[in-house]
């Protein structure tokens, strides 16, 4: 499931163009500076290329399952080495562009505007 919110062309690929929406998206909810958005962008390209996302060649449907266990794998040698989380990265920069009024702290308008920005319906 999770695959088919990034594919958006329903192609059986993700690519990082289609992933980019997601921030961009960010952007018409919320009341981010440019360089918010522009840290997000940035955590996003980061991480799913790390996930295993080929600029050129994206990630097929195939891919994405093995993908998510190298990419665990790899967080696991990661905090061994003492080096910083790219799932930490990713949720500091998204958590800094959700947290509108700055006071350290996602309140439930904040968050609503998170589960909007994903298309999460509001019961879950």
């Amino acid at each position: 499931k999770r695959f088919d919110t990034f594919d958006l062309d329903t192609d059986g690929k993700m690519n990082m163009d289609e992933i980019m929406y997601w921030p961009d998206r960010m952007r018409q909810l919320v009341n981010a500076t440019d360089e918010q958005v522009e840290k997000m962008r940035e955590a996003v390209r980061v991480f799913f290329f790390n996930k295993g996302v080929d600029p050129v060649n994206g990630l097929t449907r195939d891919d994405w399952v093995e993908a998510n266990r190298v990419f665990a794998e790899a967080e696991r040698d990661r905090e061994r080495r003492g080096e910083p989380s790219l799932i930490a990265m990713l949720s500091n920069a998204y958590y800094d562009v959700l947290d509108d009024d700055g006071d350290g702290t996602v309140d439930v308008d904040e968050l609503k505007t998170m589960m909007k920005a994903f298309d999460v319906p509001q019961e879950a």
